[in-house]
């Protein structure tokens, strides 16, 4: 028994504090004895339910109960979901951040819109390793969406750990190399721990094609819509997909314009660190629009998940200052919708095409997440002693499970987590051995953490049956009822079309209020009581509807 504990208290522990059962918001910690190394520290954005508010965050409370041994954060790659809660987290715990060059890039640009100039941080070169603690972590050449994307290999006293990040294999990159398959062969000769890989499309057979072939596409959509303007939609961070737009434009002789926030913000990064090529010439300022012939020019622009305030949500609502979509407009999608998001592009999509616009949405997207081959390329390469497959839903880490067991893997190595799990794991053992505290954290405009389930539960009661308002002054030390109630009602009726209806809630209103004077009751919690309860009841028997009904008494 002594011999398992001494063998236990060497053991690496794995916790993902979220990111899995879920796409975002991912963030994972490492602990060995005395060091915590964090990979990742996305946001995700809000379900439907979260009304009014803008981000979800991870709940860190396990990282600042344990503070003094965190050691920092190693990003692998630039988008919201890796890198966007940091701004939030390093406000409460101030730790090194080590990431590549354009992910830096773009991580300082966030830090510069929260004031957080105190912060260390170090760019990493592909190949290059950084010790933390107890840790040592290399970061390796993989392909993704965005350019500087790395797996990393996490070294501790327990074994190696691979950490893929979001990745594909691109033989044919649209900048830098392809993926270093070869440091992933070399460190399955020395022998991996565990492999974290991603499972965005483990449900999908064969390859992702090459973020290249876009560009042919691209060209021929060129050529057979050279008579009219051209709008293109696709993420912000995606540089290649925006490099390979700009090389279209250029040989066809077209203006560029990029609109939107994030994209002009990323652009501008990536061009300064030499991740974009941009022609002279080429790149135009949104009021030089009219200067040009609609049909030499393009607009590059936000908005391919159809969230509202994007600038081509503006556009198909016509509520861009300067850009207004027309018949001689063609509007091409490219990117796949978010799952959850197919709602909110098909009414972009709708819309665009009421306006007249000839909308393209297929075959002008390839994905930035390896399928199942490459996968199992990975497996093959690394030969990893156990599998944990991140970065997905519950469905996606089952079909990297299977994919694992059908190359051979034992059932009991595979560990499909949840965030919150401790797994522990050496070369002789590996199980999960707790739980810490995870969750989200809501962001709603200024405010962190301050709207929680009860204020969601609030805004729900809102949308879904509006709200009543009871309004009466009670006479100070005689406690006679002065005035009121008046009611007041926002989301429930049409007041004009129902008088008959509140004037029988404000009868009710003075029934409940009178009944508890005359028995002597003035508490004024009492009275707000009475008065819910009996409007309640009064308004359900009458509409089949629960409004919030929020009493207000004053003493005169």
């Amino acid at each position: 028994m002594k011999k398992i504990e001494e063998k236990r208290s060497s053991g690496l522990k794995i916790i993902p504090l979220g990111g899995l059962e879920q796409i975002g918001m991912n963030i994972t910690a490492f602990e060995y004895e005395d060091s915590i190394l964090v990979v990742d520290c996305g946001l995700s954005f809000p379900e439907d339910d979260m009304l009014g508010i803008d981000l979800v965050i991870p709940d860190i409370t396990y990282l600042l109960e344990n503070a003094d041994r965190v050691k920092g954060f190693v990003i692998t790659h630039g988008h919201e979901d890796h890198i966007g809660a940091l701004p939030y987290v390093l406000k409460e715990l101030n730790v090194p951040v080590y990431a590549t060059r354009l992910t830096m890039g773009l991580i300082e640009n966030k830090l510069r819109e929260h004031n957080l100039t105190n912060v260390k941080r170090k760019v990493v070169k592909f190949g290059q390793s950084i010790n933390l603690g107890q840790f040592r972590v290399e970061f390796i050449k993989t392909n993704h969406s965005i350019v500087d994307a790395a797996a990393l290999a996490i070294y501790s006293p327990a074994g190696i750990v691979v950490h893929t990040g979001d990745f594909k294999v691109d033989y044919t990159p649209v900048f830098g190399d392809a993926i270093d398959l070869q440091r992933f062969a070399e460190l399955g000769k020395k022998g991996v721990l565990a492999l974290m890989c991603d499972s965005t499309n483990a449900e999908r057979p064969g390859f992702t094609a090459s973020e290249r072939s876009v560009g042919k596409t691209f060209d021929a959509l060129f050529e057979e819509h050279k008579n009219t303007r051209i709008i293109i939609a696709t993420f912000a961070s995606n540089v290649d997909r925006v490099q390979q737009i700009i090389n279209s434009a250029y040989k066809f002789g077209r203006k560029v314009v990029v609109e939107g926030r994030s994209m002009v913000n990323t652009i501008e990064v990536a061009t300064n660190l030499g991740c974009l090529s941009v022609p002279d010439n080429t790149l135009i300022d949104i009021e030089m629009l009219k200067n040009y012939p609609e049909e030499k020019t393009v607009i590059i622009t936000t908005g391919s998940q159809g969230e509202s305030m994007a600038a081509l949500s503006r556009m198909a609502g016509d509520n861009h200052r300067k850009i207004s979509v027309g018949p001689g407009d063609t509007v091409i999608f490219s990117s796949s919708p978010i799952p959850g998001n197919e709602k909110a592009v098909t009414h972009v999509i709708n819309a665009l095409l009421e306006k007249g616009a000839d909308v393209i949405f297929q075959d002008v997207h390839v994905s930035g997440h390896a399928c199942q081959e490459e996968i199992k390329l990975i497996y093959t390469l690394l030969h990893p002693k156990y599998a944990i497959p991140v970065h997905g839903e519950y469905k996606h880490l089952t079909a990297q499970a299977k994919i694992a067991k059908d190359l051979g893997m034992e059932k009991e190595n595979i560990f499909i987590l949840k965030s919150g799990d401790v797994l522990e794991l050496s070369e002789d053992y590996a199980q999960i051995t707790g739980k810490v505290v995870v969750g989200d954290i809501l962001v709603d405009g200024l405010g962190v953490g301050d709207v929680g389930n009860v204020v969601l539960r609030d805004r729900q009661h809102l949308a879904e049956d509006g709200i009543i308002i009871v309004v009466l002054a009670i006479e100070s030390g005689s406690d006679q009822l002065l005035c009121g109630p008046d009611i007041v009602s926002r989301g429930f009726v049409y007041v004009k079309e129902s008088d008959e209806l509140m004037e029988e809630a404000r009868i009710v209103a003075v029934d409940a209020v009178e009944g508890c004077l005359d028995r002597g009751i003035t508490d004024w919690g009492k009275l707000k009581a009475s008065i819910r309860d009996s409007l309640s009841d009064f308004v359900w028997k009458k509409t089949k509807r629960r409004p919030m009904i929020l009493p207000i008494i004053m003493e005169v």
